[in-house]
């Protein structure tokens, strides 16, 4: 009777999709199948004979040798992962099951390719992070410096930037720019702004690859060399238009971008613009909830907000400061004169004067209709309050030619010094706010 399993095992073997092979006591390999060849690029006749640790990853070397060990001691391994360089020098990943046999003196093993999964689980991880990085930004240069960092771990992306685009002004501003060749992206000519601003134009991703058929013509000298550096570019998307895009290089040599990496890199870039877009909403937010609308300086909540710093500095550093309560007499009449379009140009007006009056380190805010009041941080002596109060009168009451009126006001000033008039934001509000009603009444009965 014949015998159903008389064909030679080794060509069944040599069909298995997974790769079997065995090495020795010393470690060569004396037996692979063909698959290894698909697997690591080298063919069975430069297999065998060589030392299975000078395939393996320099990094896994010394695990991969006391695992060779355990199993030499009769420890039977399942499911062990390391990494190879295959011939073309290219990582595999791979996962082993291997035993050892006393009657042969050998390690007999079978290995897996499972280079796709742990690349799949990697990127799938990367995603999750920079989603979970994308939700909890605060600060949107900390959350392009982690998906930078993120990205690089399963993409060639040394050279990483982020463009945003200015619609008001046209431009593109970059607040996240790394590149070994061109740290200055914003000087004329460079080639990171011209690829972003056809991204940002087209509203579509480009990928350049040495020997692309499909390259557009301003671009085909970028990768023109076998060796040049690849570049991608993805649209920051949202559902206002394109607001930016995002770049990266590979270093020349390194491996290729493809397809997946653009569709990759599209998920990517959805996340941020969403994290771009909320945080600067919240900015928007924050700052209508901090600054007067029609003037733009900082309104009453702002004000007690830098008084109660400036007045926590004054006391610890022993020092001055003061409070100038400004309000522009007999403003009603321009509105009722002129109209509210010609009193809004003259509020404008003014704010630009008095912060023209004061030091950058100083605040000027509107707090009401009229009402405005400026913070001099720190002063030297109680003149320098009275000096900045005259400077603020003779310019505002220089005459304003608006909407082809010619206008004339007059402020009243009151001033409150710290810690001569109160130690306290409410003291020194209150001093300030009777000290220009009585400059008011002063200016009332001049007039009279």
């Amino acid at each position: 009777m014949t015998s159903t399993n008389s064909a030679p095992l080794a060509s069944y073997i040599d069909l298995l999709l997974d790769a079997v092979c065995a090495v020795d006591k010393q470690g060569r390999f004396v037996f692979v199948s063909a698959a290894c060849e698909r697997i690591f690029g080298y063919t069975p006749d430069e297999l065998i004979g060589q030392p299975m640790i000078d395939l393996v990853h320099p990094a896994d070397r010394q695990r991969t040798l006391d695992a060779a060990r355990e199993i030499m001691g009769g420890e039977p391994k399942l499911n062990f992962e390391n990494r190879y360089l295959r011939k073309d020098g290219r990582v595999v990943n791979i996962l082993w099951s291997a035993r050892w046999s006393e009657v042969d003196q050998l390690r007999i093993a079978v290995a897996r390719d499972i280079t796709e999964r742990k690349l799949a689980e990697s990127r799938q991880a990367a995603l999750y992070a920079i989603s979970e990085a994308a939700h909890a930004a605060e600060d949107l240069l900390a959350l392009f410096k982690r998906i930078h960092l993120i990205i690089g771990e399963w993409l060639p992306a040394l050279n990483f930037s982020v463009a945003l685009y200015d619609e008001q002004c046209a431009q593109l501003n970059f607040p996240y720019h790394v590149d070994d060749h061109e740290p200055h992206p914003e000087q004329p000519g460079a080639i990171t702004a011209r690829l972003c601003a056809e991204v940002v134009h087209s509203g579509l991703p480009i990928l350049l690859t040495p020997d692309q058929s499909d390259l557009p013509l301003e671009f085909e000298s970028l990768v023109s060399g076998q060796h040049s550096p690849c570049w991608l570019g993805v649209p920051l998307s949202s559902q206002n238009g394109t607001i930016g895009a995002l770049i990266v290089k590979s270093k020349p040599g390194d491996e290729r971008y493809t397809e997946q990496d653009k569709e990759l890199l599209q998920y990517v870039c959805a996340q941020v613009a969403t994290a771009i877009e909320r945080k600067q909403l919240h900015t928007r937010l924050q700052h209508m909830a901090q600054y007067d609308q029609l003037t733009q300086l900082p309104n009453r909540e702002l004000l007690r907000d830098r008084l109660k710093l400036a007045l926590a500095s004054a006391l610890e550093e022993r020092g001055r400061m003061a409070l100038l309560y400004v309000d522009l007499d007999r403003f009603k009449q321009v509105n009722d004169t002129h109209g509210h379009a010609v009193g809004d140009m003259l509020l404008q007006t003014v704010a630009n004067r008095l912060k023209g009056c004061v030091r950058e380190t100083d605040t000027v805010a509107r707090i009401g209709g009229d009402e405005f009041v400026v913070l001099l941080h720190s002063i030297h002596a109680s003149g320098d309050a009275d000096c900045v109060a005259g400077k603020i009168r003779q310019v505002l009451s220089a005459p304003m030619r608006l909407d082809g009126h010619s206008l004339h006001i007059q402020p009243s000033i009151g001033v409150a010094q710290y810690p001569e008039h109160g130690t306290e934001e409410k003291q020194l509000f209150r001093h300030a706010d009777e000290a220009m009603y009585s400059a008011k009444r002063e200016q009332h009965l001049r007039l009279v």
